[in-house]
């Protein structure tokens, strides 16, 4: 069964829906499949039910999800900061998709906190920060675009869910799940994708749409990183590399070039944990960090403790104010202590 909330609950957020006016929807910074396929996908349902919502993200996404339906009509604050904040300001009702802290959104979320509009949170990390009566946090769950369904489902809503919204939400929980490769051996995962192949989306061409829009430079790049940059240490079975900001210029880097190289190296044989690391490419001393595991290796207790981040159990990440070496070190030092 895929009932996730009481009926009494699910009535209550249908009446608010129905009841709201202006309704802007909003996601992380740098938002990444799963963060945009929930954010469209709850569009698109709310579009269905008459509404006539805003979508508004913090900055660039990938160019490997410029396919989706709908996303000519995002708002991007940092290119249109005046019209984002005129609808933040005009909206009663605020959706944070795939994200539970206002920090994640940068200076959108500074304005989203100042709104006096009505916050709802839905959202599968760890540990939310906003306070709202409409909170729907479960970090149990595969990725926010299933949390995204399942609480449509419980509204009874399930068939305003049109062709659209269901290629968005199965984009969400496929990226966020690796292809379903982790955090997807619960049952119902496959029962809402069997309902949603029933509202013609084309998973195949989906997946392709994702995981192979390579330009030849990126294919260039993940051949480079994997013969040059990568380190194992067998013992550990834990692998890293660290792209400095000359290296990604060099294969002329885009937004979303290095999207899942991290998962990579868990192809080697005893491999539990593999780090990314990557230099930003625009701000001095900043090093993005992701990881992934396997097993029962937690990924955000690592984050937490070493890299300044969060995330999920087999798949997390972080940020470090250093250069690209000392990042580095700070690897070789989580090598050391596990």
């Amino acid at each position: 069964m895929i009932n996730l909330i009481p009926a009494e609950r699910a009535e209550e957020l249908l009446a608010l829906l129905r009841g709201s006016r202006k309704i802007v929807l909003t996601c992380h910074r740098s938002p990444d499949g799963d963060a945009l396929g929930s954010t469209l996908g709850f569009a698109e349902f709310l579009r269905v039910m008459g509404k006539m919502p805003v979508v508004i993200v913090p900055d660039q996404f990938p160019d490997f999800l410029k396919w989706l339906p709908t996303i000519e009509k995002v708002i991007r604050a940092d290119r249109s900061p005046n019209i984002a904040k005129m609808q933040i300001e005009n909206a009663d009702l605020i959706c944070c998709l795939d994200y539970a802290q206002y920090s994640r959104c940068e200076s959108l979320g500074d304005m989203i906190e100042a709104s006096k509009a009505t916050k709802l949170v839905i959202d599968h990390h760890e540990e939310p920060l906003i306070e709202t009566p409409w909170l729907f946090s479960f970090p149990n769950l595969s990725s926010t675009a299933e949390l995204v369904f399942r609480l449509i489902y419980d509204m009874g809503q399930s068939a305003n869910i049109k062709k659209n919204a269901a290629t968005c939400i199965y984009c969400g929980m496929m990226t966020d799940t690796g292809g379903f490769t982790y955090s997807s051996t619960r049952p119902e995962i496959y029962e809402i994708i069997g309902m949603l192949l029933t509202r013609g989306i084309d998973k195949d061409k989906i997946y392709r749409n994702v995981y192979h829009d390579f330009s030849v430079f990126k294919l260039r790049f993940w051949g480079y990183v994997l013969n040059e940059k990568l380190h194992y240490f067998p013992e550990k079975g834990v692998a890293y590399f660290a792209v400095a900001k000359e290296e990604l210029e060099a294969y002329h880097y885009i937004k979303g070039f290095t999207e899942s190289l991290v998962n990579q190296p868990l192809q080697i044989k005893g491999c539990r944990l593999s780090i990314s690391l990557r230099e930003d490419t625009k701000i001095e001393n900043r090093v993005w960090v992701s990881l992934r595991s396997v097993d029962d290796l937690n990924c955000i207790e690592i984050a937490a403790k070493y890299f300044n981040g969060g995330g999920h159990f087999n798949a997390a990440g972080g940020q470090l104010q250093c250069s690209i070496a000392e990042a580095e070190n700070v690897v070789r030092k989580v090598v050391e202590e596990m």
